[in-house]
C-alpha cells in the first residue's frame, strides 16, 4: 500500500497551461504525528443557532464581559443565553469598528462615530470630526481618520474634537485606510505603507511619526488587516505591486501567500477585496488568519505552518459543493464560547462547536484533493483507495456517504464513486473503493463529503499496481 498526501491537491487550469493547489474545503489540517501519519485533516467547527438579530452582521466586541454586534443597522447587545437587546441605531450596511475606552464604547459606522455608554447610545456632532473612516482608542483619546487626516478627540471630552489636533501620514500620500493601536503606538495603514506613531503629548497632534518603523506595503481596504500577537497580518501591496499576504516583522514584512492564494485574490480585483474582512482566532493550539471573501474563506494557520515549514492554508465555506459565502463572521470569545454572525440577510446568530460541521442545522460539505499519482511515466492499475479516518461519530439514524473521483488531465473528471462512511458507533468501519481502474501517465483523486459525514480524515492508502508500458524499458 502506498500512502497519498491529502494535505493539498493539484488540479490544471483551464485557462493556460499550469499546474494549480487545491486546499481543503471545510476540513483543517493537523499536523500531529498520531502514530498513522504525519498529520490529518478534521473538520471545521460547525455552527449552532443562538439567536436571530435584526439584520446582517457588520461588526462585533466583548466589552465588560457582555457581547455587542451591529446588525443592519441596530446596535444591540447579546446575552449568554442568546437573548438580543437592541441599543440604538448607528445607520449604514458595511463593516464596522468597535472600540472601547475606560467608559464607553466606541462605533465607527456609516461616517459617524458614537458612543454607548452602557445606558444610552449617542453621536458625535462637533464638525471637525469630519468623515469617520475608521477608529481606535489609544492613550486616553479615539484615534480617527477621515482617510487622509488622523484626528483626535480631546481627553476631557471625548465628544470634543480640537481642529489643532490633526495630523496626517507624512511618507507617501497614500490614502489613509485604517487606524489602530499595538504596544500603546498609533498604527496608520495607508494603502502602500504603514506608519508607526508614539505618543508626545504637546498642544497640537499628541503623536509623532517613529522614523524607521515605517513598513512599505500598506493594505487594500480598511478592514483587510488582523491582529496577531506582537503584529499584524494583512492584504495588500506596496505601490504598483499586485495584492498579496504579509505578515509585519520589526521594519518590514513577510510574504505569507502562497502563488495560489495570490492567483485567487487576483480574481476579485482591487474594488471587491477593498470591502472584504480579515479577523484572527487563537485557539486549542491554532492561530488562524481568516480572510472572509464574498463566496469563501481563505484560512492561514500560522502554528500549523510553522511546524511543517511550509504555508498551510485552507478554506470554509457554507456550501454543500462548491463556494460559499462562510456564515461565521466577527468571531468573538465571551461567554467561554466562540460567538459568531451570519453576514447575510438571515442575521442568524450562532457559537462554533466541534460536536457537528453542520452551521445553522442545515449541512455543509467538505472535500479534498491529493497531489499527482505518478509512475516514471508508466501506467498503473489502482486496485484500492482507502481512507484512514475515524468513524462513528455520526448522527444517530444517519447513513452518509464519501464521494471519489478522479481525474488523468486535471480538468476533466471522471464519474464519482460512492461509498458508506459508517453510522453512529461503527468506530471500526473501513472506508475503502475498490477496482478504480488505472492510469497511464499520471492521475489525481479528490474526495467530497457532507456535515452529516462527521469523520477525521488520517491517512489515504492505495494499493497500486505498477505497469510498465510497451516501449517504456530498453532492451
Amino acid at each position: 500500500m502506498s500512502q497519498i498526501p491529502i494535505l493539498k491537491g493539484i488540479y490544471t487550469d483551464g485557462g493556460a497551461p499550469d499546474f494549480r493547489t487545491t486546499y481543503p474545503r471545510n476540513l483543517v489540517p493537523i499536523p500531529k504525528e498520531q502514530g498513522i501519519s504525519a498529520g490529518y485533516l478534521r473538520q471545521a467547527d460547525g455552527i449552532e443557532q443562538t439567536a436571530t438579530g435584526p439584520g446582517a452582521d457588520r461588526g462585533a466586541i466583548n466589552w465588560n464581559g457582555v457581547l455587542y454586534r451591529v446588525m443592519g443597522t441596530k446596535l444591540v447587545s447579546v446575552s449568554g443565553s442568546g437573548s438580543v437587546t437592541i441599543l440604538g441605531d448607528v445607520g449604514g450596511s458595511t463593516p464596522v469598528t468597535l472600540d472601547y475606552s475606560f467608559d464607553r464604547l466606541g462605533i465607527a459606522s456609516n461616517g459617524n462615530l458614537f458612543y454607548w455608554n452602557g445606558t444610552q447610545l449617542t453621536q458625535v456632532t462637533d464638525v471637525d470630526l469630519g468623515y469617520v473612516k475608521d477608529m481606535k482608542w489609544i492613550s486616553g483619546y479615539f484615534l480617527t481618520t477621515d482617510g487622509t487626516n488622523l484626528i483626535t478627540t480631546d481627553l476631557a471630552d471625548p465628544s470634543s474634537i480640537n481642529p489643532l489636533h490633526y495630523g496626517s501620514a507624512e511618507a507617501d500620500p497614500d490614502p489613509i485606510m485604517a487606524v489602530d493601536e499595538l504596544r500603546n503606538e498609533a498604527y496608520a495603514f495607508g494603502r502602500y505603507t504603514i506608519e508607526v506613531y508614539q505618543n508626545v503629548g504637546g498642544t497640537g497632534f499628541p503623536f509623532s511619526r517613529i522614523e524607521g518603523a515605517q513598513v512599505g506595503k500598506g493594505i487594500i481596504g480598511t478592514h483587510m488587516y488582523a491582529p496577531l500577537g506582537n503584529t499584524y497580518v494583512f492584504t495588500g501591496s506596496g505601490r504598483g505591486e499586485a495584492p498579496a499576504v504579509y505578515t509585519m516583522v520589526p521594519g518590514d514584512v513577510q510574504k505569507i501567500s502562497t502563488r495560489e492564494i495570490d492567483t485567487l485574490l487576483l480574481g476579485y480585483g482591487e474594488s471587491v477585496l477593498a470591502t472584504c474582512v480579515m479577523e484572527s482566532r487563537v485557539d486549542k493550539n491554532h492561530q488562524h488568519i481568516l480572510i472572509h471573501l464574498p463566496d469563501q474563506c481563505l484560512v492561514y494557520d500560522t502554528i500549523a505552518s510553522a511546524t511543517l515549514q511550509e504555508p498551510v492554508w485552507f478554506v470554509y465555506t457554507t456550501s454543500v459543493v462548491g463556494l460559499g459565502v462562510y456564515r461565521a463572521r466577527f468571531q468573538v470569545w465571551c461567554y467561554d464560547q466562540w460567538n459568531v454572525g451570519d453576514p447575510t440577510s438571515a442575521g442568524l446568530l450562532g457559537r462554533l462547536t466541534d460536536k457537528v460541521s453542520s452551521h445553522y442545522g442545515q449541512v455543509n460539505g467538505w472535500d479534498f484533493g491529493t497531489q499527482v499519482l505518478y509512475n516514471d511515466g508508466n501506467g498503473a492499475i489502482i486496485h484500492e483507495l482507502e481512507l484512514v479516518c475515524l468513524t462513528g461519530r455520526i448522527e444517530l439514524g444517519s447513513d452518509p456517504v464519501i464521494w471519489t473521483q478522479y481525474s488523468v488531465d486535471g480538468q476533466t473528471w471522471s464519474m464519482e464513486r460512492p461509498t458508506r462512511a459508517g453510522r453512529q458507533g461503527q468506530g471500526s468501519k473501513r472506508i475503502c473503493w475498490r477496482n478504480q481502474g488505472k492510469m497511464q501517465h499520471w492521475r489525481t483523486q479528490r474526495f467530497r463529503g457532507t456535515s452529516e459525514a462527521h469523520v477525521t480524515i488520517a491517512r489515504l492508502e492505495a494499493q497500486i499496481e505498477p505497469l510498465f508500458l510497451k516501449g517504456a524499458q530498453g532492451g
